[in-house]
């Protein structure tokens, strides 16, 4: 990185299961900048409504937003990687008006390969039978947004490393 280029700001987004952790770890340690998951940032009654098998609406989702939000203004100078699910243009908007640079890695794949991994992790929260709802919520990038959708399609090697790419294109 130049010495005048500012450390990347970047939030790997897209639905549950789509690999945000996995890639957000690899970018955060490649890129030498810190690295959050937004879940950890969930009060305890939306982990709860989601472990119950309830979908979060926006006005659960909205003070959650304002705290990853806050993550990102604190890391403007230093840069940094978090994963957000950031569903929605609006959610993307509130993450932005925190910290203009962001750039949002979008994170995408058949829901049915997506549901398969689910299945398959422990340990984790978010029911499978909540994807649907975060597949029908989910609003794509546009092309005045800063960011890149990376296939998931791949390995893991090949999607961290097109994320990666993305990243230092942007």
């Amino acid at each position: 990185m130049a010495q005048d280029e500012k450390a990347p700001l970047v939030v790997v987004m897209g639905v549950s299961g789509s690999g945000k952790t996995t890639v957000g770890q690899y970018l955060a340690e490649t890129l030498g900048v810190v690295f959050a998951e937004a879940d950890d940032f969930h009060p305890p009654e939306n982990v709860a409504k989601m472990r119950g098998g309830t979908a979060l609406g926006d006005e659960d989702r909205h003070p959650w937003l304002d705290v990853v939000a806050e993550w990102l203004r604190e890391h403007t100078l230093d840069g940094g990687v978090i994963t957000c699910s950031a569903l929605k243009r609006s959610y993307r908007d509130r993450l932005v008006s925190a910290a203009p640079q962001v750039f949002f890695v979008h994170l995408d794949g058949p829901a049915e390969l997506i549901a398969e991994r689910m299945a398959a992790r422990r340990g984790h929260f978010m029911p499978v039978e909540l994807l649907r709802s975060q597949v029908d919520a989910l609003e794509p990038l546009t092309v005045d947004e800063r960011g890149a959708v990376v296939p998931t399609t791949g390995t893991v090697e090949e999607t961290t490393h097109s994320a990666l790419a993305a990243v230092r294109d942007r």
